[in-house]
């Protein structure tokens, strides 16, 4: 265990000041970037403008992607359908504040891209893969570009929240107690981890083990999907003796540390720059909301659930997905059978971190509220 943990933990190469967790934990939280539009099947009818679709927009400080894609289109999740990729440039989905948007035509298609000076002509033959006219350098921090959806929603559970399984968890190093026999510690105080693996100088993280996520499958048999993790400190190991490790923890999120916490490597996470509708075809059926994340048990707009559809299923970061609440049943007045209504569509969630069984998803329009057992289907991709 301490050399693979030693793995997991061994950073140095990269020059990193954080690292991502290892396979070993059963993260699959990674990224998909677009660096081109992919365009839509010509036998597919183009997504519907909004009436209210501007002609030019200009992008603004505290827009979201889908905020933008919400002016355009009626539905926001095909809006890579319609943008239009400068493929000379290395990153092309990126948009910042101040950028102008323009709404142009190809072959009868509606077509979005930045004005770089010489209007819809030049969005087009970028996007056609023809040269710019005025090559341009342009240097933007990172943090300046357009988020997916607002972050301050999804902060927590971006940066702070994890889902492993359960046997990568053996021999991982934990909170043994605190200086001075405190019961529970926070920033600024010393703890002491017991367990291989950690390095003197190194950053870590805190982590809480939650509830698990346990399902019965078809013949009765129970499942655990995945542990959640909330990470609740960061801290820096500042001595070795022994397995004891002596941490000084830096920062407090929300929560105390408590003996038995889980001692973890730190790790990014990035949103996607681009939704990626999902294919009927590419992700599991049958996937529904097995968790309202901070609510006793339904979410609205701007809230957070869990799917039980994660990367094994085909899920990746950014794909987007109606959310149905299941049909009630009801007895036939004549009949007297029992008749199951039709599923009735109530808003939609985009994944915003995939794990392996299990995926964290933003709500992003909500007509009621979704509940534990909500079903999760592809967009639609007619009649919008």
């Amino acid at each position: 265990m301490k050399k693979v943990f030693k793995g997991i933990v061994n950073f140095h190469a990269t020059g990193f000041k954080k690292h991502v967790l290892a396979i070993a934990l059963c993260v699959s939280a990674g990224v998909a970037y677009m660096d081109v539009a992919v365009a839509a099947s010509p036998n597919q009818n183009p997504p519907a403008l909004k009436a209210s679709a501007p002609y030019v927009y200009v992008v603004k400080r505290g827009d979201t992607l889908w905020d933008i894609a919400g002016k355009f289109l009626n539905s926001p999740w095909r809006w890579k359908e319609i943008w239009a990729s400068n493929r000379h440039v290395k990153n092309p989905h990126w948009i910042y504040p101040g950028d102008k948007l323009l709404l142009c035509t190809l072959d009868g298609r509606p077509l979005i891209g930045k004005d770089e000076g010489d209007g819809c002509e030049g969005i087009i033959r970028r996007h056609q893969g023809g040269a710019s006219l005025q090559p341009q350098i342009r240097i933007e921090s990172l943090a300046n570009t357009i988020p997916v959806v607002p972050l301050a929603y999804i902060q927590q559970w971006l940066d702070h929240s994890i889902v492993v399984s359960p046997e990568s968890l053996t021999n991982i190093p934990y909170i043994l107690g605190a200086a001075d026999n405190r019961v529970i510690t926070g920033a600024g105080q010393t703890v002491y981890a017991r367990g291989n693996g950690l390095v003197t100088g190194q950053q870590y993280g805190v982590f809480r083990q939650g509830e698990p996520y346990t399902f019965t499958d078809a013949t009765g048999k129970k499942i655990n999907a995945g542990i959640e993790l909330v990470e609740v400190a960061s801290a820096t190991a500042v001595a070795d003796e022994n397995d004891i490790t002596t941490l000084e923890l830096t920062k407090s999120f929300n929560a105390e540390v408590r003996k038995g916490d889980f001692v973890l490597p730190q790790y990014d996470n990035n949103m996607p720059s681009l939704f990626y509708p999902t294919i009927p075809n590419e992700v599991t059926d049958g996937g529904q909301v097995v968790r309202v994340q901070g609510s006793i048990g339904t979410a609205a707009q701007h809230g957070v659930v869990t799917l039980d559809r994660g990367a094994l299923h085909g899920v990746k970061s950014g794909q987007v997905f109606s959310i149905y609440q299941k049909g009630e049943t009801v007895r036939d007045p004549q009949t007297k059978e029992m008749v199951k209504l039709p599923n009735q569509r109530v808003g939609t969630v985009m994944i915003f971190k995939a794990f392996d069984q299990l995926s964290y998803a933003y709500v992003l329009d909500s007509s009621l509220p979704i509940k534990v057992g909500a079903e999760i289907q592809p967009p639609p991709t007619t009649g919008y």
